[in-house]
């Protein structure tokens, strides 16, 4: 879920500051996923509660928002909603929220300043009934959607495309939910997978491509029930089990006959589900368009140390934490070098005040990163890491390990070169930030096509120098297949090439 950049207010008009005002430091220079969703029915009750501990797990898919909203058997929905981590919804307050069924979502948003009306779910009082919605994903025609629903009258609340989805929804004039889901979904481009509570129903939906990950539990006897979430660590810190995915297209309901399911929409001949959610987003513990992302990480890794034979071994495979530990295992294991956990974080360190200097930032990270220089002195040392996007920490990171007395430093990335945005759901720089292209100024950028800078001894090069390294390798784009087992993924961001 994004939010629509033509609502972006100007830094002097600025209201109160939120937590996307926050900022980890660390992580500031990764792709960031954009949102979980989880929906949870109960039979026997306070599904809200349940659904809230869920939210705990996809932390780590949005941390600028939380929200649970549930439904009484009146039909009377409930929210609560706050600004920053889950841990800032009171339990008193989760606990009395009402139902059997109930929706969470954890946000991140793509733009410095955020509101609390755009904290999911969304809320809508509409022709099929009261409605809540919670969604992960991007809708690649939203402005073009808020121009038309803005010229025909339509009153926008939010900044979210989420909103417009509820009002192609209200506008279809159809009676019937399905009908009307069917005729919303026509009038958007992109990716999505949504939980949504309207009227009695609980309901949980994904786009025709699968691009965004949703999955099926089921929680155990005696307790009666069902669960959606974006990923299947959600399941198991409720202790629900893996029944299987939603599939593309597929809409759920899940209620007190059990689980429903209708083929919504026709489903995409070539299922494109995103590859970053294997190579990053995705916790290592949870098994993602049915594989480990742990263990695909690792044979990334593998992958990487195959493409290494041609040159010297290093000394020590060192990982950046937290995300190139899984791929650094996979080197080690491939090549035969000694790992080593060299560089600590402190998870001590709180997110911080966005920064005024590059100077400041480096402090803060320095808070968050210390070099074991007994474990890097004097040696040739393999830094492995998931992706380089801006480059910025990567350059730091480099920085501090030389200043530990490594006698050289090579860096390795366990993905192949982002030379694209992703307009899919997930929040990416300009095609002009990302590193890589910077390599080619100007009109020149305009002029190569994706694969040609992907590819560039040239850029590769400038990017080693940009960083510090002394040497610099990229995993192959057949690498990245091999390590997948060769299933069909969006690699848009990295090719050029989308699927919508």
């Amino acid at each position: 879920m994004r939010q629509m950049p033509h609502a972006r207010p100007p830094s002097a008009a600025r209201g109160p500051m939120f937590p996307s005002e926050y900022v980890d430091t660390l992580h500031a220079d990764k792709l960031h996923e954009e949102c979980g969703v989880i929906a949870v029915y109960r039979a026997s009750g306070n599904a809200a509660a349940l659904a809230h501990r869920g939210l705990f797990a996809l932390q780590h898919r949005g941390q600028e928002a939380a929200g649970l909203a549930s439904i009484d058997d009146q039909g009377e929905l409930h929210s609560l909603r706050s600004p920053g981590l889950v841990a800032a919804l009171p339990l008193d307050a989760v606990s009395a929220l009402p139902g059997c069924m109930a929706i969470g979502h954890v946000r991140y948003s793509t733009v410095t300043v955020d509101h609390a009306e755009n904290i999911q779910p969304f809320l809508a009082t509409t022709p099929l009934g009261r409605l809540a919605i919670a969604h992960n994903g991007n809708f690649k025609n939203a402005d073009s959607l808020s121009a038309d629903l803005r010229q025909d009258g339509a009153l926008l609340s939010t900044t979210m495309d989420t909103e417009l989805f509820v009002h192609l929804l209200t506008r279809s004039r159809k009676t019937d939910l399905h009908a009307a889901l069917r005729i919303a979904c026509d009038g958007v481009i992109g990716a999505y997978s949504l939980t949504l509570l309207c009227g009695q129903r609980l309901l949980a939906l994904r786009d025709a491509h699968g691009i965004r990950p949703l999955v099926i539990g089921r929680l155990p006897e005696p307790e009666s029930g069902w669960v959606v979430a974006s990923e299947t660590c959600a399941l198991r810190a409720i202790g629900a089990s893996l029944v299987r995915e939603v599939a593309p297209g597929e809409l759920v309901e899940l209620g007190p006959t059990g689980l429903s399911s209708t083929q919504l929409l026709p489903a995409s001949v070539q299922p494109a589900p995103c590859v970053f959610e294997l190579i990053y987003f995705a916790r290592p513990d949870s098994e993602i368009f049915g594989q480990s992302p742990h263990e695909a990480r690792v044979r990334m890794g593998m992958e990487l140390a195959e493409q290494d034979r041609d040159l010297p071994r290093p000394d020590v495979v060192v990982p950046v934490p937290d995300s190139g530990v899984s791929a650094a295992v996979g080197y080690a294991r491939g090549s035969g070098v000694p790992f080593e956990m060299a560089i600590l974080r402190s998870h001590y360190v709180g997110r911080t005040f966005i920064l005024p200097s590059q100077d400041a930032r480096t402090q803060m990270l320095r808070m968050k990163l210390s070099v074991i220089a007994a474990a890097v002195a004097g040696k040739r040392v393999l830094l492995v890491d998931d992706s380089l996007v801006r480059g910025n920490t990567a350059r730091q990171i480099v920085a501090m390990v030389r200043e530990a007395g490594a006698k050289e430093i090579w860096l390795r990335l366990a993905s192949p070169p982002i030379v694209m945005p992703c307009f899919l759901g997930i929040d990416t720089p300009t095609q002009s930030e990302l590193l890589l292209n910077r390599a080619f100024a100007g009109e020149r950028l305009a002029k190569t096509l994706p694969a040609e800078r992907a590819s560039s001894a040239e850029a590769i090069e400038w990017v080693r120098r940009f960083v510090g390294a002394d040497h610099l390798r990229y995993l192959s784009q057949d690498g990245l297949r091999r390590a997948t087992f060769d299933r069909p993924f969006c690699m848009g961001c990295m090719d050029g090439r989308y699927p919508v």
